[in-house]
């Protein structure tokens, strides 16, 4: 074929639309069969097994991770590899799902056997409800007829997906029935951004004890800089001997001054503080510090502890270090 003579834009969309029309198919057979398996991975005590053969078990690996990332433990087995020993990660407790759109799949149909003796829960998922694999299973989704996107309805496209979005479908609505939070999802994903946006606190990236830049009132300017620039901080935090909060002065508070003409030895900071700033709670994430900061253009803030005491101070640019974004 010359490809001048090929249309590659229209036939790119046809694909799309052959899938699209896939899942709509597939979303119209969600039935009665949708809610039994769902229930069976809710009421699991073990956990949820995933396998399939070629692109199918590709899909499977996504699922199983879905599923682990949503809440529920899972993990794929490959059919070749549970004939050679990973069917011992097996008990009677999990469920299993296999995958197959033919139903006829010789990997994963030679499991079925060794399944059933050891009593675990078995699930089809296939496109054929006569084949071997939806007549052995104890339970069974069934696709609906519908062509592989491949212009020679060969090759698993239009199947996969279908299997890739009814795999999505079970894990986020089992997760939603167990009431799965924000935070459950921060704890399972502690690298990545939103778990870190999830899961770090104040206290995590603040800069405390001999890291932070403290004086008492009555100091003079001279003692809050030298404080200031010992521990590299943009931000000073001056306490009264109860440790309670009466100010802050920043390197900009600083440049001001300087500009102002102050005697910036001999001052005492009670005099040039800003009294009372906003602080934040060393229990509060370290998102919201971020979101406070971003909102009243600020770059810092002290930190106080249940008590109202200063434990330390925490600037944007930590936050940021953090991998925090808003």
């Amino acid at each position: 074929m010359v490809i001048n003579d090929f249309d590659i834009i229209k036939e790119a969309k046809s694909i799309f639309d052959k899938e699209i029309e896939a899942l709509y198919k597939t979303r119209d057979a969600i039935d009665n069969n949708f809610e039994i398996i769902l229930k069976k991975i809710l009421e699991c005590k073990g956990k949820v097994i995933i396998t399939g053969m070629g692109k199918p078990g590709h899909i499977g690996t996504k699922m199983a991770a879905s599923f682990a990332s949503l809440g529920t433990p899972a993990f794929f087995m490959h059919p070749a590899e549970a004939m050679h020993g990973d069917l011992g990660m097996i008990e009677e407790n999990d469920v299993v799902l296999l995958a197959s759109y033919s139903g006829e799949s010789t990997e994963v149909t030679k499991l079925l056997p060794v399944l059933q003796e050891i009593q675990c829960t078995t699930i089809a998922i296939t496109g054929k409800p006569r084949s071997t694999l939806a007549k052995q299973c104890q339970y069974h989704f069934y696709f609906p007829e519908f062509e592989e996107a491949c212009y020679m309805h060969l090759a698993p496209t239009s199947s996969t997906t279908a299997l890739l979005v009814l795999g999505d479908a079970l894990a986020v609505v089992a997760s939603k029935v167990r009431n799965y939070t924000k935070e459950d999802f921060g704890l399972h994903h502690p690298a990545g951004a939103l778990g870190k946006k999830l899961l770090v606190k104040v206290k995590d990236v603040m800069h405390s004890d001999s890291k932070n830049a403290i004086i008492e009132e009555g100091s003079t300017l001279r003692k809050a800089i030298i404080e200031m620039s010992s521990k590299g901080l943009s931000m000073v935090t001056i306490i009264d001997k109860n440790k309670y909060l009466k100010g802050i002065i920043t390197d900009g508070d600083l440049r001001r001054m300087l500009e102002k003409g102050i005697d910036v030895y001999n001052e005492i900071v009670d005099h040039v503080m800003t009294p009372f700033p906003k602080y934040i709670d060393s229990r509060e994430m370290a998102v919201n510090a971020l979101q406070i900061m971003s909102d009243l253009k600020i770059t810092c803030m002290p930190v106080l502890d249940e008590n109202k005491k200063v434990i330390g101070s925490i600037l944007m640019q930590d936050i940021y270090k953090a991998g925090i974004v808003r």
